[in-house]
């Protein structure tokens, strides 16, 4: 995908961001190896011209229905594809005959109903918009055209919708085969095993921290069909339970549901199991998480019951089930400490003897053979039998064996119970097998079942790119093009790396798992120095105990402290002589004699059988089954890990894609001729390169290749109705197109914009001309009748002030004559008034001024004597002065 294109400056682009993965820009300028891009959102970027790729201007607004259609097939171009169909609720894309279906997390309208499998009904691939029902119509026409068996391989990560889509699948198989058997009575292969899902989703799936319900075991359904089409059976078949999580668990996760299921059975179930809270378990209480948000885990006991009752367990089998559930939570309980003897291990207090008094009552078995199964170990020798002692560790390893084992033979037990209640036919030729698996894993903690889901991934690779490599073969071959140079890409030398023999890591960790005294640093020493020079293996700076392989879809780095404890799997003859000899039929019945040849050796070596080497057995059967079928891929992606609808991560998608080899194909189809038009596409595409080519040739072929002749593009394939192109010719037919487009748009533009002046100019001047007519003609006769009005109005205006002054004389002639009237009479009034009050006057004047002369001679009269008092006052004291002064006279006064 990183072949060079013809970039220029203005071309339009795909860039790394850091948020949104890819983001589409403008090329602005380019210097040497270094380009500057402005993207969409008014940012620049400079970047190395290697790293851009070409954005698809001409691609539809809602999405390609096939990717391999996409005009530039490269990894922007795919997300940015399978963004825009998501956000328009279209979840399904091909990318050729690959089905990329993406969680909606919710269920889409009339996507799965009746109507929507009659339109699928033997429709080619890609008549119709992509659809799960399509991969199944595809699958189950070929094996009836060719009776060849089939099958369809649904892969993704946790939470990516694999179950949901394995579920439609089905449905759709049963749609169209219906049952052979008489009778309506019987529910149809798809019922019973939808049915079952409860069951396995029970016992099988956990809590991890990607999604609350992650099956932890593989699965392939087979389908079974008759001569006539009809489903005649059924069995489901699965891989790799991962037994070490019923005994180690990491916080958030939680272990299998069917122990919490339990814990929060009705009250009669619980004391009869003698169970309690969840977090009173130590195979429970490793995490803090003990349930799920929106889910009852005591309704889903119900449920899980039910389920049970429908796929054909009885009660009585029922109650043995869950016993054994019981008795393994209480066998986790029991804890030891050292005894009195070395290296030996008793039971640490009276807790721990209750619980093992309730496991082996649960298991009904004898209590002391429990515990002595537990903590003893027996040695046959050609001399003599010998007994030893466990330490408390060893005693810990021997319960959590013991407890895997027993879970691992009871999830066995259903599957086969499951498998007898479906129903299988012998006798079937054909069969369409619907594999749901786990998809590649990378966590910050990576353990053996990471490595051994990894390792499953890398052959399901391996096979996903030998079946595209040779879909390609066959196109190329049906078109007659030469394809011989095309080299494929292998991921061969990875799974040698795993799982080589000898030499290989399995083989190394089961080399290991024979010595007692050999750890985790032991093994990983080993592995440092087998492939200290392989270039997939990786030794991380400072590591003692960890490793990375560097994967197809990635680097992964893993931790080998407890791969030598999850890959032991032999049975401990103790533990089989105690489950075989219990008074339960259904314990014993799991736990069935071993031969005689089988218990002969007293060497452990003999006896050692690993999980890894029983797990690569199982995936070599898978793969010779999916070899013996025709193949049909479906990739399921889970779009966000909030699991939101409507909410598209480019980064979390994108990893999802590269895991799940979607972006190898991709790589693969880049290594030939990713880009393929038919003729008339092809023509309706690049045709103006070269008109006259056209014009002249009727057939399509030909001018196709004088086209391509004409403008020098070499790596090209003609084949009998396609182009097909090599990675990089598609950008550079399409620069020369946008290059002679841009030229063609600006003479047109050029001619287009005088011809728009000109007629612009002559129809504002014609308007104009009109327009100045028209307004002339109007003020004309306004003024003329103006005029009119004015002359009128001149006479009015005489007539009526003629009228009104007449009027208004006579109104003021009687008026003035009135006011006259009025004035003499008022005069007169007041002439009288006047002569009347001056002869009033007179006469008040005379009065008054007669009263005015006799007061004021009075007032003289008055003041005159006052005077002559006061004078004659002052002289007669002067004289009394004088005369008392002298003493002549006495002092005499006289208040008069």
């Amino acid at each position: 995908m990183g072949t060079p294109v013809n970039i220029t400056e203005g071309s339009y682009v795909w860039v790394e961001d850091p948020d949104a993965v890819w983001i589409d820009g403008q090329v602005t300028k380019i210097e040497g190896k270094e380009v500057a891009v402005r993207t969409s959102d008014e940012r620049e970027v400079t970047t190395k011209l290697s790293k851009v790729y070409p954005y698809d201007v001409d691609a539809p607004e809602g999405g390609i229905d096939d990717m391999t259609k996409l005009s530039y097939l490269h990894e922007p171009g795919v997300l940015h594809n399978l963004a825009i169909r998501y956000m328009q609720n279209k979840i399904y894309t091909y990318t050729g005959s690959i089905l990329i279906a993406i969680n909606p997390f919710q269920r889409p309208p009339d996507l799965y109903e009746n109507h929507i499998m009659e339109q699928y009904k033997g429709k080619l691939l890609g008549e119709l918009p992509p659809h799960v029902f399509a991969v199944a119509d595809i699958a189950y026409r070929a094996m009836i055209n060719e009776g060849k068996s089939n099958s369809i391989l649904v892969s993704g990560e946790s939470g990516a919708g694999k179950t949901e889509t394995t579920k439609m699948l089905m449905q759709y198989l049963a749609h169209l085969g219906g049952r052979s058997h008489e009778g309506a009575e019987r529910r149809t292969v798809e019922q019973q095993v939808l049915e079952s899902n409860p069951v396995l989703e029970a016992f099988g799936n956990a809590k991890t921290v990607r999604n609350d319900n992650s099956s932890r075991f593989g699965k392939f359904v087979e389908i079974q069909f008759d001569n006539r089409g009809k489903i005649s059976g059924a069995a489901i078949r699965t891989y790799l339970l991962e037994k070490s999580r019923v005994c180690q668990i990491s916080d958030p996760e939680r272990n299998y549901h069917c122990f919490y299921y339990l814990c929060a059975a009705p009250q009669e179930e619980a004391k009869k199991y003698k169970m309690g809270h969840a977090s009173s378990f130590h195979y429970l209480k490793q995490s803090s998480c003990y349930e799920l948000d929106g889910i009852s885990d005591a309704q889903q006991y119900l449920v899980t019951r039910q389920a049970m009752d429908i796929v054909g367990i009885s009660q009585h089998e029922q109650d043995a089930v869950f016993r054994i559930v019981a008795a393994i939570l209480h066998l986790g309980n029991v804890t030891f400490a050292k005894g009195e003897e070395i290296d030996s291990s008793v039971l640490e207090n009276d807790k721990s003897k209750f619980h093992l008094q309730t496991s082996a009552e649960l298991l009904m078995c004898s209590p002391d053979a429990l515990e002595d199964a537990l903590v003893k170990r027996v040695m046959v020798t050609p001399e003599e039998v010998i007994k030893r002692s466990l330490d408390p560790d060893g005693a810990v390893v021997s319960r959590d064996g013991l407890s895997k084992t027993i879970y691992s033979r009871l999830f066995d037990w259903l599957v086969d119970k499951i498998n007898i209640t479906i129903g299988q036919d012998p006798n079937s030729k054909c069969l369409i097998g619907v594999l749901d698996i786990y998809g590649f894993e990378s966590f910050k903690n990576n353990s053996f079942e990471q490595l051994c889901i990894n390792l499953t991934n890398e052959k399901l690779q391996q096979h996903f790119n030998q079946h595209i490599f040779k879909m390609q073969q066959d196109e190329y071959t049906k078109e007659e093009i030469d394809w011989s140079y095309i080299e494929f890409v292998d991921n061969q030398d990875v799974l040698d790396l795993i799982e080589k023999k000898p030499g290989g890591i399995i083989a190394l960790l089961d080399e290991t798992c024979m010595f007692p005294k050999s750890t985790a640093q032991t093994f990983s020493d080993k592995l440092y120095q087998t492939f200290k020079s392989h270039k997939r293996f990786i030794k991380p700076k400072l590591a003692r105990t960890e490793f990375t392989i560097a994967h197809y879809a990635g680097e992964v780095q893993y931790q080998s402290d407890q791969f030598m404890e999850k890959n032991k799997d032999y049975v401990v003859p103790e533990h089989q002589d105690l489950l075989t000899a219990s008074q339960c039929p259904f314990v014993s019945a799991l736990f069935p004699p071993i031969t005689e040849e089988a218990t002969k050796s007293s060497n452990k070596c003999s006896k050692f059988s690993s999980i890894a080497s029983r797990f690569r057995l199982q995936l070599h059967q898978l793969m010779e089954t999916l070899n013996s079928t025709e193949p049909h891929y479906i990739r399921c992606v889970k779009p966000n890990n909030q699991f939101k609808p409507g909410l598209f991560e480019n980064g979390n998608a994108l990893h999802q894609l590269r895991c799940g080899g979607v972006l190898e194909a991709i790589r693969i189809s880049c290594s030939g001729y990713p880009t393929h038009k038919t003729f008339p596409e092809f023509l309706h595409r690049f045709g103006n390169l070269a008109p006259e080519v056209v014009k002249e040739n009727e057939d399509e072929r030909v001018a196709c290749i004088k086209i391509l002749e004409k403008m020098g593009i070499s790596q090209v394939q003609i084949g009998k109705t396609k182009v097909f192109l090599r990675a990089g010719e598609m950008a550079e037919l399409d620069n020369r197109r946008l290059t002679k487009l841009g030229h063609s748009a600006k003479i047109i533009q050029r001619d287009g914009r005088r011809y728009i002046a000109r007629k612009d100019y002559a129809a504002k001047r014609k308007a104009a001309v009109s327009l100045q007519s028209m307004c002339r003609g109007i003020l004309a006769r306004r003024s003329f009748n103006f005029m009119v009005e004015d002359s009128a109005s001149l006479k009015i205006q005489k007539s009526l002030r003629g009228l009104l002054g007449r009027k208004s004389f006579t109104k003021y002639k009687c008026a003035v004559i009135t006011m006259q009237t009025g004035m003499r009479k008022l005069g007169a009034r007041v002439m009288y008034r006047y002569r009347k009050q001056s002869k009033g006057a007179t006469v008040i004047q005379a009065y008054w001024r007669r009263h005015s002369a006799c007061s004021y001679y009075k007032r003289l009269m008055e003041v005159t004597i006052v005077i002559q008092c006061g004078l004659r006052g002052m002289v007669a004291r002067r004289e009394l002065y004088e005369l008392n002064k002298v003493g002549r006279l006495t002092y005499y006064y006289d208040p008069m």
